[in-house]
């Protein structure tokens, strides 16, 4: 797989100022892409740029873009947010565990990177100030999310039986010398550290409700005190296959979007393929499902469960943190004003039972 050497992009970035995302907030979905990015991208993949369309998709951890040639889609750029992943060598690491999945797993369908015809998957595109921003390009992949859907559960069968094979994968692989990807372990997710902010600065709640989900992350904590950090439990995982980030076409699925992938708990997988969904009146089916299809692979203990269970209350409290520092737009209509009361709703259901999802 041909990447550029990560100290060759440091070199090239040349920044004096640390961009931020906050460069597309003036963009919404469908808006052209900046001219300096439509212009550095049809540069690097050696596109005609009379014949290219740049428009924003969505903004998130990274701005992703669908490319266009001859008003036919033909892939999505992303353009990543500036010390997110971890610079890039973090990035390189990404689309080189992503080509090692393709090429291990052959019932499963990933995302394509697509390299520039020179070679290397990661480019850097220099905006109006010189600052320079690492893209990659995947490969357009025709459907929509399942979040689009009124009811993804039917398909986490699947999802699931995927997750453990991408566990298997990562359990015998041997990692490549330089790889390099953040971490998900639990001082990442909640508490004074964590990645995506505080969940306590979110929570403007009456005083008992707050206590409600103070609660509920202690227990869930608690829970976890006996989770071991071994070989078997640890190690690298997508860590964000929730409903926006598998595509469905007919009766084809694909994974997209690794990168949140990173190093943690595998049984982490299951509280992120729940993730910002876990109030809605079909996540006990998705859970349900979702274990089903990871048993068919890899059998879970009723411990194991409970620890997955206690991961999952922690999730939904770490998106509730999330929601502190993304747009609205992130997210499908409506699903950004849930969060909070579907926070205490589901840690009501937490404190009565850890595994509610799954009785």
């Amino acid at each position: 797989m041909s990447v550029i050497a990560p100290e060759a992009v440091h070199n090239v970035l040349g920044q004096t100022t640390q961009p931020t995302l906050a460069a597309f907030d003036s963009l919404k979905a469908g808006s052209p892409a900046p001219f300096w990015l439509f212009r550095g991208v049809a540069a690097a993949w050696c596109l005609d740029p009379d014949r290219i369309d740049l428009r924003l998709m969505t903004v998130s951890e990274n701005a992703t873009f669908r490319l266009s040639l001859d008003g036919r889609a033909i892939g999505a750029v992303r353009v990543s947010q500036p010390g997110y992943a971890g610079g890039a060598d973090a990035i390189v690491s990404e689309l080189t565990w992503i080509q090692a999945l393709r090429e291990a797993l052959a019932e499963v369908d990933i995302i394509e990177p697509v390299p520039s015809p020179r070679g290397p998957y990661l480019a850097i595109v220099k905006d109006n100030s010189g600052t320079g921003w690492m893209c990659v390009s995947t490969r357009y992949v025709d459907g929509r999310p399942l979040e689009d859907l009124r009811d993804p559960a039917q398909h986490y069968r699947i999802i699931g039986r995927w997750t453990a094979l991408f566990h298997q994968q990562a359990r015998a692989w041997t990692l490549p010398r330089g790889f390099r990807r953040f971490t998900w372990d639990i001082d990442d997710m909640v508490g004074p550290s964590c990645r995506w902010g505080r969940w306590e600065t979110v929570a403007r709640l009456p005083d008992s409700e707050l206590a409600l989900l103070t609660r509920a992350q202690e227990l869930a904590l608690t829970l976890l005190e006996d989770l071991p950090k071994n070989s078997e439990t640890w190690g690298l995982i997508h860590a964000d296959l929730r409903p926006a980030n598998v595509l469905v076409a007919g009766d084809k699925l694909t994974v997209i979007d690794f990168d949140d992938s990173g190093f943690s708990y595998y049984l982490y997988d299951y509280a992120a393929a729940l993730t910002l969904v876990e109030h809605h009146s079909y996540a006990p089916a998705m859970a349900t499902e979702w274990m089903a299809g990871y048993q068919e692979v890899t059998p879970l203990s009723s411990k194991e469960i409970l620890h997955a269970s206690a991961l999952s209350m922690v999730r939904r409290l770490q998106g509730l943190g999330w929601t502190g520092g993304h747009r609205e737009d992130a997210l499908p209509d409506g699903l950004f004003a849930e969060q909070l009361p579907g926070t205490v709703e589901v840690a009501r259901h937490f404190l009565k039972s850890p595994t509610w999802l799954l009785d």
